[in-house]
Order: structure tokens, then C-alpha cells, then sequence
């Protein structure tokens, strides 16, 4: 295949990839083919022929306008292949093969989820401050998803406590919702960090917001749930930390009010905490974890192809 000068190959090919869908592969499965080749322009020779697309659908021709489009933009991102991608975000299935930021992206960003309830209680909302507060103080950045509720009373806690939040959100990188946090995402850039794993222009729909817990997941220590009913999204992402291994902390009021908090908090890695004491004991106990943890993806990593 002939590839004209533009944007860089490798990015033009994590693009086409997830355009093509070749053989009805996941883009879990393709992601994790790039990391094991080290490069992605292979896997794209090794499962596309060009001559299967017609021209006006060409996925790599497609790609590259799109890439250049983002650059022309100033739109930053950084690759799965990239020193500067999240750590810990490498670690889960769901990880991204591109992530689009505005902020300052840290690889080793040492954070924790808290996240709840979008129709939270004034007791939530104070919680979720305090829990911001304590994690800010400890250095630790406040990671959440930039929702109205739980999420915002973090992010608001952890700025006005001149500590580092991290808004992981559901929509592409120029779009906020809701609207109404519009200031507060372009606050939470300029101090701290906005990532989408959504391409830019991407409207919020029915399934970006599970996919986006995922990634949140993924991208902290662990996820701390202040706040949240029975069918709550939170409770998503609850799961998917238990499935990344991730430790899960269920203030205790969620444990009993929930089905789904009682189910989760028998599992191993759960911490139930009833007040602030408990909760600073059980971060710091995950991360002693951590460290562990994410010395093992390191050497990994060093091991892996180039």
C-alpha cells in the first residue's frame, strides 16, 4: 500500500482500523493488536486490502483527512503507543486507542474516582466535597466525569481546594455536557485535565456514558462512590472497576440502599466506609496497592515491542 506525506502513518492507521472494523474485529480486540505489535500501520496491512473499499469509502483516505482535520484544529491527543498515554489506562480492555485532552495529560497521574448520583442529595453534595478535599490534600487528583450532581460537587471541591481534578467526559473534546458545566470544564482545562476518548464533534448519546465509566475506571487507582440509587450509572462503573481489579470504596449508605452496593460490597477488592476516618485509611491502604500495581504494567511495557 502507498502512503502519501500527511499526518503521522501510525495515527492515520489507528484511525482507518477503527473506520474499517476489519473482519468484525472489536476495537478492543484491535487496540490490543496494536500493543502487541508495538505499531499499528502492520495490523492495518495485515487484516485490510485497499482494493475491498471503493474509492469514496476508502477508511485510510478517510483517516487521513480526519487526522489532518485535528491537527489543522490544534485538537491534542495522544496514541496507546504513546510514552504519554495514562498508565493505568493501558492496563483495561477498554482502553482507547486515541484519547483527546485539553489540560495537562500526566502518564503516571496518580488519582481516584469520585463519582455518585447526577440528583444528589444536599448531604451527597457535601460528601462529595469533602471526599474531593481530603483526596486533593493527600496530593491525589480528583478524577470524575464532569456530570451534574455528585460529579460536579468533586470537581468544584477539588478547584476550590487548589488541587488537580480530572474530567473524563462523554462527548467529543469541543462539546460539554451538560451545557450548564460549560465554565467549569474549561476551569478543570486550564488547571487540571479534560480527556474524551470520543472523536471530536461527537454528540453525548445513550452509550458513550457507560463507555466513558469504563475509561474512568481505567484511568484511576480506584472509584469511590458517594452517592447513588438503584439504577444509578454509577453503579456501572462500580462493576467495571471490580472487573478491572481495581479496588471499589461504597460509602456505606449506598451498600444498604442499593441491591447492587449489598451485591458488590461481599466481592474482594470493595472497601464500605461510614465516614471520613474510614475513608482515609482505605486510600491509603490502595495506594500502597497501587504502587505494586503499576510497577508490573511498567515492566511490561519495558518488555514490549517498539
Amino acid at each position: 500500500m502507498c502512503m502519501q506525506a500527511g499526518p503521522n502513518p501510525e495515527v492515520v492507521a489507528l484511525v482507518a482500523l477503527q473506520l474499517a472494523r476489519p473482519k468484525g474485529l472489536s476495537l478492543s480486540q484491535l487496540t490490543l493488536d496494536v500493543l502487541q505489535a508495538g505499531r499499528a500501520v502492520p495490523v492495518w496491512e495485515q487484516n485490510c486490502e485497499l482494493a475491498l473499499f471503493d474509492v469514496p469509502n476508502d477508511p485510510w483516505a478517510r483517516a487521513t483527512r480526519l487526522v489532518t482535520e485535528w491537527e489543522q484544529a490544534g485538537v491534542e491527543f495522544v496514541t496507546i503507543l504513546d510514552d504519554a498515554y495514562p498508565i493505568r489506562l493501558l492496563a483495561v480492555r477498554e482502553a482507547p486507542s486515541l484519547l483527546f485532552y485539553r489540560g495537562a495529560l500526566l502518564p503516571d497521574d496518580q488519582g481516584m474516582s469520585v463519582v455518585g448520583s447526577r440528583d444528589a442529595s444536599p448531604r451527597g453534595i457535601t460528601l462529595a466535597g469533602a471526599v474531593a478535599r481530603m483526596l486533593a490534600d493527600s496530593g491525589l487528583s480528583v478524577v470524575s466525569g464532569l456530570a451534574s450532581g455528585i460529579d460536579s460537587a468533586a470537581h468544584e471541591a477539588a478547584l476550590e481546594t487548589g488541587g488537580r481534578t480530572v474530567a473524563l467526559i462523554g462527548t467529543g473534546i469541543d462539546k460539554c455536557y451538560p451545557k450548564v458545566n460549560q465554565a467549569l470544564q474549561r476551569r478543570i482545562a486550564e488547571t487540571g485535565l479534560v480527556a474524551s476518548q470520543f472523536w471530536p464533534g461527537s454528540p453525548p448519546t445513550q452509550r458513550s456514558f457507560p463507555m466513558r465509566n469504563a475509561v474512568m475506571s481505567g484511568y484511576g487507582m480506584a472509584t469511590i462512590v458517594v452517592e447513588a440509587g438503584e439504577y444509578s450509572g454509577t453503579r456501572v462503573q462500580a462493576r467495571n472497576a471490580v472487573e478491572h481489579g481495581r479496588p471499589v470504596v461504597l460509602f456505606d449508605a449506598v451498600v444498604n440502599g442499593t441491591e447492587w452496593g449489598k451485591a458488590l460490597s461481599e466481592m474482594p477488592g470493595v472497601f464500605v466506609v461510614s465516614g471520613m476516618g474510614d475513608l482515609e485509611a482505605a486510600v491509603e491502604r490502595i495506594q500502597n496497592q497501587d504502587t505494586h500495581a503499576v510497577n508490573l504494567v511498567k515492566k511490561a511495557m519495558a518488555s514490549s515491542p517498539k
